[in-house]
């Protein structure tokens, strides 16, 4: 599976700058740094789509991609670790709350992490949030080829009995996991 045209539509700093596009929406949580924009890059086979960073906290508005002309996807600030102020933080959380319970097109929550470490407390914490929330979520297993292949399908059986989701490996460099992702979020915003 392929998606044969993706592009950037719009920034917003909250909700209520979002534009309703009357289609599905799928957001991209995760902490900062943990390869949301190159997850977007690496399924549109674009890789100036998306801008990337190696400083966390360098996404710090919801981009609003047209995938397809099927569904939006929505490239959310970073969680945890970035070099902002205190209060900067405390806001983003707010705008991102408002958006994750009131954004009447929303379909699915993919929540990253990175494979290459134990699941992090904050990590945690929006599971525990998305639950209780009722919001329906999977998660992705970044920079899984920095994972000995011996242990991948160990470290994504630790992270499904840990957040009780599905999870899928994740990555940037090798495509190979691609058309299981494509194939669930199509699959997500039809239903």
């Amino acid at each position: 599976m392929i998606i044969k045209k993706a592009k950037f539509i719009t920034s917003a700093q909250k909700l209520s700058q979002c534009p309703d596009f009357g289609i599905p929406e799928i957001a991209l949580l995760g902490r900062s740094n943990v390869g949301k924009s190159s997850f977007i890059n690496a399924i549109t086979n674009n890789n100036k789509l998306a801008k990337t960073s190696n400083k966390p906290g360098k996404t710090r508005l919801i981009n609003l991609f047209d995938f397809d002309e099927k569904y939006i996807v929505a490239d959310l600030p970073g969680y945890g670790y970035a070099q902002v102020s205190r209060q900067m933080q405390n806001e983003w959380q707010k705008n991102l709350e408002e958006y994750l319970l009131n954004r009447d097109t929303l379909k699915l929550l993919i929540q990253f992490i990175d494979s290459r470490h134990e699941i992090q407390k904050n990590d945690l914490q929006m599971q525990e949030w998305l639950f209780h929330n009722g919001l329906n979520s999977v998660v992705i297993a970044t920079k899984i080829d920095l994972t000995q292949k011996s242990r991948i399908q160990t470290k994504i059986n630790e992270l499904k009995k840990v957040t009780q989701r599905d999870v899928f490996p994740f990555s940037a460099v090798n495509n190979r996991y691609n058309d299981a992702i494509i194939k669930y979020l199509e699959n997500a915003v039809t239903v």
